[in-house]
């Protein structure tokens, strides 16, 4: 028998131009991986976007982007304090996911399969780039990297990371906003 891969998808909807990028990883789907999507997605972008200071994610608290996930937090900080944006992490809340746009362009990516035999990596890459949304073809990205799962930070980590992190005091859990500055003087 052939050695299968795994790959896991993980895309990225820019709500003004609906641009889709879809970043497959070969390992886990862990903070890392979505971290190192979003810093590679903002090197692609950020030329055509001089005048952003903040991104808005808009995404639905699974356990590698949750609002209080240790190592999702501090690389969104150090992310943050590279690039010099703020970023708002707004969180939809469990069986709501089907309000984020981002979930059509999956179903439509299942569509365009339509049952393709997917047997290599190759496959996978090259047919991800023909299909098609409102008449656009993704950007897709291979992070060919092992990312280990369990990466956490411990307390004292997160008492050097937490004054970056401004929580709405009324939606502490589905709506927070990381700043390159800290908020404590």
């Amino acid at each position: 028998m052939a050695t299968k891969s795994k790959l896991i998808p993980f895309g990225i909807l820019n709500l003004e131009n609906d641009q889709l990028h879809i970043f497959y990883g070969n390992s886990n789907k862990t903070s890392d991986f979505v971290c190192d999507a979003f810093e590679w997605w903002w090197d692609l972008v950020k030329e055509e976007n001089p005048e952003v200071e903040e991104i808005v994610i808009f995404a639905d608290n699974g356990p590698e982007n949750n609002s209080h996930r240790t190592q999702y937090l501090s690389r969104l900080v150090r992310f943050s304090q590279s690039k010099g944006l703020k970023i708002h992490g707004v969180y939809y809340p469990p069986y709501h996911s089907k309000y984020n746009p981002i979930e059509r362009r999956w179903s439509s990516l299942e569509n365009h399969w339509s049952g393709t035999l997917l047997n290599t990596v190759s496959t996978v890459l090259k047919w991800t780039e023909t299909m098609t949304w409102k008449a656009m073809s993704p950007v897709v990205n291979l992070l060919d990297k092992f990312y280990p799962k369990g990466v956490r930070l411990g307390k004292s980590e997160m008492t050097d990371i937490n004054p970056y992190i401004i929580r709405n005091p009324k939606l502490p859990k589905w709506d927070m906003t990381v700043v390159p500055e800290s908020v404590v003087s």
